[in-house]
């Protein structure tokens, strides 16, 4: 134990001293835009931890109220390439300030939504602009910063959602249990718009260069490694959510833990994925493939130990925990891959592409956990979530590698 931790210590200690290498001009918009990763993956997490509370306001079952984040993904999916084809050549400073302020106005429309209906029209909002946002994250975070600080940029975009996992799902959720699942929203705006502001004053103007126009679409889509990594993050993102979006009934149900300690495994799930986004940052680059079929297993094993280990709080807490390193790890991973493997002139459009496949995994593993809830038993989430997870892991040893 004494030597993990110490190696885990000297992981961020390096990671650190590569983050002081940074000028301030590339600090101020990083931080923006982590912060803005933060905030967009709180509110597309939020209704997994308010899932029981807003079933019960509207008198639906948790299944139906679990439709709000397959809706969402597939929203995601639909929309993604479309509205990154529309706003392709819109200057990028732009594009970010108009992504927050429809996402921040959208959740003020959640918070007072009076009908389920209601509330799911504005999720849809929110799921365009998270359509839009991830599209050009990942490719705005390499652009302001040097070329030394690329893998740490990305780091600290998906560290941003480690980060909503810790604080943002958890906190949401005790804002809600205490002054009601509204309020949450209330909160996720006022975020939303105070980073707008921030941005306003620090992020620069990036021209958009992009040459990219609906007759290359063809050709991006015969590229051999995108095709793969594409198919494998489908796999992958549908496994992990047939399990990870009933989690709170799971441990509710199933573990028998309490409200309090359901909180704290959030946090615990989300602190040990910005371990997996600093390893990312210091093995990826020297060992890829390996670090790519490591965190693909991983998520595999987690899901398939959920049930035996939610017989004992201490084992079901530490299997979160490293559930949480690996599918952060995995993520990071493959957005780098997807980046690496797209042309330059097509980066923020292949990025579009794996946002919509990874949210139809989403939508796909929601809507196949909610049917394994409602026909046959919570406690087998894990089981099939697993047997899909080690198949991508065996198609990821076999045709990923091919494409390095």
């Amino acid at each position: 134990m004494t030597a993990t931790f110490n190696r885990i210590s000297k992981t961020f200690f390096q990671i650190f001293m590569m983050a002081t290498d940074m000028t301030l001009k590339e600090w101020l918009p990083i931080l923006g835009m982590t912060c803005s990763a933060f905030i967009f993956n709180t509110s597309e997490f939020i209704p997994i931890g308010l899932l029981t509370d807003i079933a019960s306001e509207f008198n639906i079952t948790e299944a139906h109220a679990g439709s709000m984040i397959s809706v969402y993904a597939w929203i995601v999916t639909l929309l993604s390439l479309p509205l990154m084809l529309l706003v392709c050549k819109m200057e990028f400073r732009k594009l970010l300030l108009a992504t927050l302020a429809l996402f921040g106005c959208c959740q003020i429309i959640s918070a007072i939504s009076q009908t389920f209906p209601i509330l799911l029209f504005s999720r849809i909002g929110v799921a365009c602009s998270h359509a839009v946002f991830w599209s050009i994250a990942s490719p705005l975070a390499v652009r302001v910063v040097s070329e030394q600080h690329r893998s740490l940029a990305l780091s600290l975009i998906v560290t941003g959602t480690s980060v909503a996992m810790i604080f943002g799902l958890p906190f949401g959720r005790m804002i809600g249990l205490y002054i009601g699942w509204r309020m949450t929203f209330v909160c996720v705006a006022s975020i939303a718009f105070a980073i707008l502001v921030y941005l306003a004053f620090v992020f620069p103007r990036i021209e958009n260069r992009s040459a990219f126009s609906l007759k290359k679409l063809p050709k991006l889509f015969q590229n051999k490694a995108l095709q793969a990594i594409y198919l494998l993050s489908f796999a992958v993102a549908t496994s992990y959510y047939i399990g990870y979006s009933y989690i709170e009934p799971f441990l509710k149900q199933v573990a028998g833990l309490s409200d309090q300690l359901i909180t704290a495994t959030l946090i615990i799930f989300g602190a040990f994925g910005i371990c997996g986004s600093l390893m990312f940052s210091h093995y990826y680059d020297r060992r890829p493939h390996q670090f790519n079929i490591l965190s693909t297993f991983s998520i595999a094993v987690s899901l398939l130990l959920l049930y035996p280990s939610s017989n004992n709080v201490y084992t079901v807490v530490a299997l979160c925990a490293f559930w949480g390193m690996s599918v952060t790890a995995y993520n990071v991973a493959f957005q780098a891959e997807t980046i690496k493997h797209a042309s330059q002139d097509s980066t923020a459009i292949a990025m579009s592409v794996f946002s919509s496949i990874f949210n139809l995994g989403i939508g796909c593993g929601t809507f196949i956990g909610g049917f394994i809830c409602t026909y046959s038993s919570m406690a087998n989430l894990g089981y099939i979530g697993g047997i899909l997870a080690l198949f991508a892991s065996v198609y990821c040893i076999l045709r990923v590698r091919k494409c390095q």
